[in-house]
C-alpha cells in the first residue's frame, strides 16, 4: 500500500475499531454488574429473611426450594424476581452450614464447595449461629436468555454492538475525508516537484493551512523561487564570463594575428596592451578557480594572529597608487592597542582588496576611501567607506549575489565578471565572519566586515 491517504484512513479506522471495542467490552461489563447489583440488591434481603425463617421453622433445608412460591403479600419485585424458581436455580447457590450445595442447579446439589468460595458468600445466621451460606453466580451464567434480565442485557449488548458499528463507519468516513484532505497539499508538492525535476523552475503550490504541511509548501515555494533566481543568475554569470573572457582573447588575438602575418609592427604600446589583456585573463581564472573552491569546501585558509591595522595598511598600500592615479585620497582610522585576530590573512586582505577595488572604481575623482577597524561587544569592526556614486536601493538585496550587477555599476565595469563581491562574501563567511553594506546614492557606500568573539582571538 503506497498511498498515504489510504494509509490514514486506515489508520483512523484502526483507532476507531480499537476505541469502539474498549467502549463496548467497558459498558457491557460495567452494565452487567451494575443491573446484577441492583437486582440482587433489591431481593437480597427477602432471601436471607426468607431462608433463614424457613430454616428455623424447618430445622433443615429439606425442600427449601417451597419459598420461591411467594405468597400474595410478597411485593412485586419480589413476585417477578421469584416467577419461574426454576430458572432462578441458575441465579445461586445455598449450602448448609459444612457447605454442601442444597439448592442450585441439579447437577450441583450433593457438592460441597471450597472454603475460599464459601468465604466470597453470604452467612446465613439463626441465633448467631452459622446455618448455610448463600452465594450468587457469576453475572454471564445468572443472567440466561429466556429470563428478563437476560433478555434486557440482551437488548442492551445488542445496543453497544450496533453503536460500535456506527462508530465504525463513521471513524471510517470521517477519517477518509481528513485523509483526503490532509495529503492534498502533499500530492500537490508531489506534482510540483516533479515539474521542477523537469525544468519549470518557479514552480509554485497553494499554501492551504498554517500547520506543518503549509509550513513546507512555503518553503517549497520559497526553494523553487531561489532556484528560478538562482539559475538565472548562473545563466547570466555564464553569458557574462564568456563575453569577459571573449574580450582580452579577441584583442591578444588580433595582435598575435597581424604581428604574425606581419601587417603590425611590434611596438612597446602593443604589448604593453597585451599584458593587461593578459592580466585581466588571469584575474577571472583566479576568481573563477576561488569560487570553484568555495563551492567544493576546499578553500585553503591559513589562520594566524595579526593586528586589525596591519590589514588596512597592507590594503591601503597595494591600492594607494592605483587611487592617486584617480585622485582619490585614502585614509585610515585604528588604534595600534587593538587586540589581534585571528584570521586567514592572504584571504582577508583577497577581502579588503575587492571591496577596495570597487571602491575606487566607483568613486570620481576627487573622493576619498575610508579604512577603518573598532572593537565592539560582538567582536571586530573592519569597514571600507567611500563618496562615490552609492548603489540602488533596490540593488543592496543583491549584491552579493554572484554575477549580479546594477545597471549603473555595468556601465562602469567593463572586463568584471561580477564574482568580486560573492567571493569577499564567500572568503568572509568561511571564516566564520559576517559582511554586511550600507549605501545611499550620490553620497557613498559602507561595507562591514564584523569578526565576531568565536572568530577572533582576543589578546
Amino acid at each position: 500500500m503506497r498511498s498515504l491517504a489510504a494509509k490514514l484512513t486506515l489508520a483512523f479506522l484502526l483507532v476507531g475499531l480499537i476505541g469502539a471495542g474498549i467502549v463496548a467490552v467497558m459498558v457491557r461489563h460495567r452494565t452487567q454488574n451494575e443491573f446484577g447489583r441492583l437486582i440482587l440488591d433489591q431481593n437480597q434481603r427477602f432471601l436471607i429473611n426468607g431462608l433463614t425463617r424457613y430454616f428455623q421453622e424447618h430445622g433443615s433445608w429439606e425442600g427449601v426450594e417451597s419459598i420461591f412460591r411467594p405468597g400474595p403479600d410478597a411485593p412485586p419485585s419480589v413476585h417477578d424476581f421469584l416467577s419461574n424458581w426454576e430458572t432462578r436455580r441458575n441465579l445461586f447457590i445455598i449450602t448448609d452450614s459444612d457447605g454442601v450445595i442444597v439448592f442450585g442447579g441439579i447437577e450441583d446439589l450433593g457438592k460441597q464447595i471450597s472454603p475460599t468460595r464459601q468465604r466470597g458468600g453470604i452467612p446465613l445466621l439463626s441465633d448467631g449461629e452459622n446455618i448455610g451460606w448463600l452465594l450468587f453466580r457469576p453475572a454471564l451464567t445468572r443472567w440466561r436468555p429466556g429470563t428478563l434480565e437476560g433478555d434486557f442485557l440482551f437488548n442492551i449488548n445488542n445496543a453497544i454492538v450496533l453503536s460500535a458499528i456506527v462508530a465504525v463507519v463513521v471513524a471510517l468516513v470521517v477519517g477518509g475525508v481528513l485523509a483526503y484532505t490532509m495529503t492534498r497539499s502533499l500530492r500537490e508538492l508531489k506534482a510540483a516537484t516533479i515539474e521542477l525535476a523537469e525544468g519549470k523552475l518557479g514552480y509554485q503550490v497553494e499554501v492551504r493551512s498554517k500547520d506543518e504541511i503549509g509550513d513546507l509548501a512555503t518553503s517549497f515555494n520559497r526553494m523553487s523561487l531561489e532556484l528560478a533566481h538562482s539559475n538565472e543568475l548562473r545563466q547570466r554569470m555564464t553569458a557574462d564570463i564568456a563575453h569577459d573572457l571573449r574580450t582580452p582573447m579577441s584583442v591578444i588575438m588580433g595582435y598575435t594575428e597581424a604581428l604574425n602575418d606581419g601587417k603590425l609592427q611590434a611596438t612597446p604600446e602593443m604589448y604593453a596592451v597585451m599584458h593587461s589583456e593578459s592580466l585581466l585573463l588571469s584575474r577571472l581564472i583566479d576568481d573563477l578557480k576561488t569560487i570553484a573552491l568555495v563551492d567544493a569546501g576546499e578553500l585553503p585558509l591559513m589562520m594566524q594572529k595579526v593586528s586589525p591595522i596591519v590589514l588596512l595598511k597592507r590594503t591601503a598600500d597595494a591600492h594607494r597608487v592605483q587611487a592617486e592615479r584617480e585622485q582619490i585620497s585614502i585614509s585610515i582610522s585604528a588604534s595600534s592597542e587593538m587586540p589581534d585576530i585571528e584570521v586567514g590573512v592572504e584571504r582577508m586582505v583577497q577581502v579588503l582588496g575587492n571591496l577596495m577595488s570597487n571602491a575606487i572604481r566607483y568613486t570620481p575623482q576627487g573622493g576619498e576611501i575610508f579604512l577603518s577597524a573598532d572593537e565592539g561587544e560582538s567582536g571586530v569592526r573592519l569597514e571600507v567607506a567611500d563618496t562615490g556614486i552609492g548603489i540602488p536601493e533596490e540593488d543592496l538585496p543583491y549584491i552579493f549575489e554572484r554575477a549580479y550587477r546594477g545597471d549603473q555599476a555595468r556601465e562602469q565595469s567593463q572586463g568584471e565578471t561580477g564574482l568580486g563581491l560573492a567571493i569577499a562574501k564567500s572568503l568572509v563567511e568561511a571564516q566564520g565572519g559576517k559582511i554586511d553594506v550600507e549605501s545611499e546614492l550620490g553620497k557613498g557606500t559602507k561595507f562591514t566586515i564584523l569578526i565576531t568573539e568565536t572568530t577572533a582571538n582576543l589578546v
